[in-house]
């Protein structure tokens, strides 16, 4: 697999996630993110040792986008600091929904709450008991037949939040035959129509305020 570097420096290293690989795994042998760029880290560092590589966030494996990984302990405690303030730390998706939303611009706030033995997630009523507030801002760009192109920005970072936010709306993404989408991708399987596209946050070191774009989804191709 080839390994798509969008931005590196001493500090960070901004790459594309494809759809279908996970961005950190447990699994003995399984290709992972951390692991990719482990190994892109080893062959181009002089010294021989196994390379830093910090999780700052997650995408879900079936999604495709751009993340974000530390390449030191310093940067890692600094961009984990930005995420949790939240203030400067943008993550935007688009994605296309098996339906079209009746309100085109909205804010959806629930509450979710994670399955551990299912490794899903679902609204309940209220803040009960387990319960993490979920907020997203959402905008269609263009209706697709029954279907919609949108544009989402993530407030708050919980388990599977847009997939079961969109589904909760009626409105499942493309694909995610776990939340409530008919059929799976055609050609496509174990994808979803969802793409991180764009992601912003502060540079830990310099503190300049860095953007990256995925212009082109292989997703949406």
């Amino acid at each position: 697999m080839n390994l798509r570097i969008v931005f590196e420096d001493e500090h960070i290293i901004v790459c594309h996630k494809p759809a279908g690989v996970p961005t950190q795994t447990a699994r003995v042998g399984a290709v992972d993110m951390v692991s990719l760029l482990k190994n892109y880290l080893y062959k181009n560092q002089k010294e021989k040792r196994e390379p830093y590589v910090g999780v700052i966030h997650r995408l879900d494996q079936p999604v495709e986008g751009i993340l974000v990984f530390a390449k030191t302990p310093f940067a890692a405690r600094e961009m984990s600091k930005e995420l949790q303030k939240g203030a400067s730390f943008g993550k935007y998706y688009k994605a296309l929904l098996s339906k079209t939303p009746h309100e085109k611009v909205g804010v959806l706030e629930d509450y979710l709450i994670k399955d551990e033995r299912t490794n899903t997630s679902h609204v309940v009523s209220g803040p009960e008991k387990g319960a993490k507030k979920a907020v997203l801002s959402y905008e269609v760009l263009k209706e697709q037949g029954e279907g919609a192109l949108v544009k989402i920005k993530l407030e708050t970072g919980r388990h599977h939040q847009i997939r079961v936010q969109m589904a909760n709306m009626g409105c499942p993404i493309l694909g995610d035959t776990k939340y409530g989408a008919k059929e799976r991708l055609e050609d496509i399987r174990g994808k979803i129509a969802l793409c991180a596209y764009r992601l912003e946050f502060v540079h830990p070191k310099t503190k300049k305020k860095m953007e990256f774009r995925l212009d082109k989804p292989d997703i949406f191709q």
